[in-house]
């Protein structure tokens, strides 16, 4: 099989990407965590009083969505330092990866370093659920990851146009459109012809079939999270509905490379 083209990269510039990667911390159990003053001064909150606002919104986001929030934030105290090399302890949290998505969801919008871990905590957490499924797990090849996550997607686009046409996107031409604005999201303005070219495909290949499982993975998130969005919603309108499929604008551009960390797809 010929070998996919990666063309998945962040405009999350590869500072970013490392930057949250950078606070992340993993426990005795190998579970990943952030603290919460890490995650804050990330974000730009210099006074963490309103970051514990935003905190207090992702609680509410989390039991809205039937978790526990025991699970995803932890009361724990951090040791800052303070004038003349002495250190206090403060209240803090140990954060889930998904509790930073939620306050990410809920921080300031109008921050680009916000916009940016959007992006990075969503996908990273789509792949995560991925990678938790029993199914997924007895795999053992890239290439069965891959198949059985393009069947998903299989399954997940049905679901999606199913979505869009109680939308109002109801003929082929409308849903093609409907579709480009997602990729273009995604892929910082591509549309699927671009994403074409880009993989270097010949006419009649299409571009599911090359993707490895990690790209497939944030494909299936894209998909999932804008059916989810129309139908939450209640989304009318061929118009709204593209503005509701475009869920990431800008925040990944298609520059190809082999570099697996982060976010970059695995060629």
């Amino acid at each position: 099989m010929a070998r996919r083209k990666n063309i998945l990269s962040v405009r999350l510039s590869r500072e970013s990407v490392n930057t949250f990667e950078s606070i992340k911390q993993v426990d005795e159990f190998g579970n990943e965590y952030w603290l919460a003053r890490s995650l804050a001064s990330i974000l730009e909150y210099t006074d963490f009083r309103n970051f514990i606002r935003v905190i207090s919104k992702a609680k509410i986001a989390c039991i809205n969505s039937n978790h526990a929030v025991s699970d995803h934030f932890v009361d724990v105290n951090e040791m800052i330092e303070l004038a003349k090399g002495a250190v206090r302890s403060v209240q803090s949290y140990k954060l889930s990866r998904y509790a930073c998505y939620l306050i990410v969801q809920n921080a300031d919008p109008d921050k680009e370093i916000v916009a940016q871990g959007q992006t990075y905590f969503a996908i990273q957490t789509r792949i995560a659920e991925v990678q938790q499924m029993q199914a997924y797990q007895n795999l053992t090849t890239e290439e069965e990851k891959r198949l059985f996550l393009r069947e998903e997607m299989t399954k997940h686009n049905v679901q999606l146009a199913d979505a869009a046409k109680g939308a109002g996107v109801i003929d082929s031409r409308d849903y093609a459109i409907f579709q480009n604005y997602g990729y273009k999201g995604l892929y910082g303005g591509l549309d699927a012809k671009g994403i074409h070219a880009r993989k270097g495909l010949k006419a009649g290949q299409k571009i599911l079939d090359h993707m490895g499982s990690t790209e497939l993975a944030a494909n299936l998130f894209r998909a999932t999270q804008t059916e989810e969005k129309i139908r939450r919603e209640n989304i009318q309108g061929k118009l709204r509905a593209n503005q509701g499929c475009n869920l990431y604008p800008s925040c990944l551009c298609a520059q190809p490379t082999t570099d697996n960390r982060a976010l970059c797809i695995d060629n």
